[in-house]
C-alpha cells in the first residue's frame, strides 16, 4: 500500500542498484585477489565484471546528442577531459589513441579504464573528475546521473580499495569494440562452503597447468615496473633540487658582483680619504711650524680626530666587506661540488634506469617465446590426439573383422567336419591345432609382403572396409591331401572368403602379381586381382 501511494524515482531504483552490484563485485574481486594472492589477468571473471559494472556507472544519464546533426557526448570524450586535472593522466589518453586494434569510441573508453586498473589511478581520475564537477560534468550527464549525485561518493570510496590489487591486462588482445559480456549473479549469492571448494578447484587446475614459470616472470616484472617508478620519482626530485641550486647559484653571483663592486668603490674612497688625510696632515704640520697659535692647532686637531674616526669607520667597513666576500666564495664553492655530485647521481640513475628497461625488454621477449613455444605444443599434441583417435579406430575395425572371421572359420570347420564323416572322407593325418598354427605363420608372412607392397602406412589412414561377403566352402579344398586348390570364383560371381591361415595362404597363391593401388581397401583390391 505505501509503495503504491508513494513511488519511489526510477532514476534513483537504478542509481541504488548500480551502487549496491558495484559493492557485490569490488568485494568479490578484493576476496578473490585476498585468496589467490596472485595477479589477476583479463580471464578473471569477477575483474570482467568490475569492468562491466563501472562501465555502467560511467555510462549512467549521458545526455543524448542534441538534434539529428548534433554531436554525440562519449564516455570517451569525458575520460579524455581529466588530463585537464590530472597531467599524469596524458600518457594514459596518448596511449589508447595508438592502440591499432581499437577503432570505436566505448573500445577506447574500455581500454583507457583498464590501464588506469593497472597504474591504480582509477580512483584518483574519478575523483577528479567528482571535484569539477560543475565545469566537466554538467555538460555530459542529465540531472538525475548517478555522476551527479551524491551516491557517487559511496562509488568512490569503494573504488579506492582496488589499489591493492595488482592487475595485468593485455589491452592489445582484447576485443573492446564488441558488446561485453553479462552478469551472472548467482556468483554473488552461493554459499561460502561452495566458494571454498571452487576455490581449491581453480587453485588445483592453476598448479596443474604449470605456471611457475609465468609466476616468476611476472614478480620480477612487477619488481622491475616498481623500481622504474621509484627511480623516476628520484630523477624529477634531483632535477627539481638541480633547478633551485641554479637559481640559488645565480642569485648568489648577482650577489657576489654587488659585493665587489661595493668593494672597490669603498677602497677607491678608502683611499681618497687616506690622500686627504696626509694632505691635512700635511698642512697641519705647516701651519703648525709657520703660525704656532694654539687656537688653530686645536682646530686641526680636532678635523684629524674626525678624519681619523671615518678612516677607522672605514676600515671596519672593509673588514666586513672582506668577510662578506670570504663567504660568498665559500658558498659558491659548496655549490659547486654539490652541484657535481647531483649530475653524477643523476647520471649514475640514468644508465640504472636503461639497464632495467633492457632487462625488461628481455623478459618481455622470453614471456612471448614462451607463449609461442605453448602455442606449438598444443598444436603439436592436438594432431597426435587425433592420430591416435584414428588408429583405435582402425585397429577396432580390425578386431572386429579378425574376430568374425574367426567365428566364421570354427563354423565351418565344424561343418566341413560333420560333411566329412558323413561322407565317409578321411579328415587328415595333422591335428587341427598343427594345421592352424601353420596357416596362422602363412597368414603372417603373406600380410607382412602385402603391407611392403602397399606403401608407407601413412597413405591408407582413411580405408573404407567393405562388408564380408558369405562364405562358400565348395571354394577351398576339403583336406590337406588334395593337391590343386580353386583359383577362381564359384559361378555366382562371389568373392571366395578367407576364414582361416590356410584359406589366405591359398588365396594369395591363387592371386597374379600386378601393382596395386594403395588408396583403395583390400576388398575392393582383391576384387580387382579377380
Amino acid at each position: 500500500g505505501e509503495w503504491s501511494n508513494h513511488p519511489r524515482d526510477p532514476a534513483e531504483i537504478e542509481r541504488s542498484n548500480l551502487v549496491n552490484i558495484c559493492k557485490l563485485v569490488v568485494k568479490e574481486l578484493l576476496e578473490q585477489s585476498l585468496r589467490f594472492g596472485r595477479m589477476l589477468d583479463s580471464d578473471h571473471l569477477p575483474l570482467q565484471h568490475f569492468f562491466i559494472v563501472i562501465e555502467h556507472v560511467l555510462g549512467h544519464g549521458l545526455r543524448p546528442k542534441k538534434g539529428l546533426l548534433g554531436p554525440r557526448k562519449e564516455l570517451w570524450d569525458l575520460l579524455q577531459s581529466v588530463e585537464n586535472y590530472c597531467p599524469e593522466a596524458q600518457d594514459i589518453t596518448a596511449s589508447v589513441r595508438d592502440l591499432p586494434t581499437v577503432r570505436t569510441h566505448i573500445g577506447r573508453a574500455r581500454a583507457w579504464l583498464r590501464i588506469a586498473l593497472m597504474q591504480k589511478k582509477l580512483a584518483d581520475y574519478l575523483q577528479a573528475l567528482i571535484e569539477h564537477r560543475d565545469d566537466s560534468l554538467y555538460e555530459y550527464y542529465e540531472p538525475h546521473a548517478l555522476m551527479m549525485s551524491d551516491e557517487i561518493v559511496v562509488i568512490m570510496g569503494i573504488l579506492v580499495g582496488l589499489n591493492v590489487i595488482d592487475c595485468n591486462l593485455c589491452v592489445k588482445e582484447e576485443d573492446l569494440d564488441s558488446q561485453q559480456g553479462v552478469i551472472d549473479f548467482s556468483l554473488y549469492l552461493r554459499s561460502s562452503s561452495r566458494s571454498n571448494e571452487n576455490d581449491e578447484e581453480i587453485n588445483q587446475s592453476l598448479e596443474a597447468n604449470g605456471q611457475g614459470n609465468m609466476i616468476a616472470v611476472l614478480d620480477q616484472k612487477n619488481y622491475i615496473e616498481e623500481l622504474n617508478r621509484h627511480l623516476n620519482a628520484t630523477v624529477g626530485n634531483l632535477q627539481a633540487k638541480v633547478e633551485s641550486l641554479t637559481t640559488t647559484n645565480a642569485l648568489m653571483k648577482e650577489d657576489l658582483a654587488i659585493a665587489r663592486n661595493s668593494l672597490l668603490a669603498l677602497q677607491a674612497e678608502n683611499q681618497a680619504l687616506r690622500q686627504n688625510a696626509t694632505v691635512t696632515k700635511d698642512v697641519s704640520t705647516s701651519n703648525a711650524e709657520a703660525s704656532p697659535n694654539k687656537s688653530s692647532d686645536r682646530a686641526n686637531k680636532a678635523t684629524i680626530d674626525t678624519l681619523n674616526a671615518e678612516l677607522s669607520e672605514e676600515k671596519k667597513k672593509n673588514a666586513e666587506l672582506d668577510k662578506e666576500l670570504k663567504l660568498q666564495v665559500s658558498l659558491k664553492a659548496e655549490s659547486d661540488v654539490a652541484m657535481k655530485l647531483l649530475e653524477k647521481d643523476i647520471h649514475e640513475k640514468q644508465d640504472t634506469i636503461v639497464s632495467l628497461r633492457r632487462q625488461l625488454d628481455d623478459i618481455k621477449q622470453i614471456n612471448l617465446e614462451m607463449y609461442r613455444k605453448l602455442q606449438e605444443c598444443e598444436d603439436e599434441l592436438t594432431q597426435k590426439g587425433e592420430m591416435v583417435s584414428r588408429l583405435q579406430t582402425k585397429a577396432s575395425q580390425i578386431g572386429n573383422i579378425l574376430q568374425s572371421l574367426e567365428r566364421k572359420y570354427e563354423s565351418k570347420l565344424e561343418q566341413q567336419q560333420q560333411q566329412q564323416q558323413l561322407t565317409g572322407q578321411p579328415i587328415g593325418d595333422k591335428s587341427p591345432a598343427s594345421r592352424r598354427q601353420q596357416n596362422l605363420q602363412k597368414f603372417e608372412a603373406l600380410t607382412k609382403k602385402h603391407r611392403q607392397d602397399i606403401g608407407p602406412p601413412v597413405k591408407r589412414l582413411h580405408l573404407k572396409v567393405d562388408a564380408i561377403p558369405p562364405f562358400n566352402p565348395n571354394n577351398y579344398r576339403k583336406s590337406p591331401s588334395a593337391t590343386v586348390a580353386p583359383d577362381k570364383l564359384d559361378a555366382e560371381g562371389e568373392l571366395k572368403t578367407p576364414t582361416s591361415a590356410k584359406s589366405f595362404t591359398e588365396v594369395a597363391k591363387s592371386y597374379p602379381e600386378k601393382p596395386m593401388d594403395t588408396c583403395k581397401s583390400d576388398y575392393a583390391l582383391s576384387q580387382e586381382k579377380i
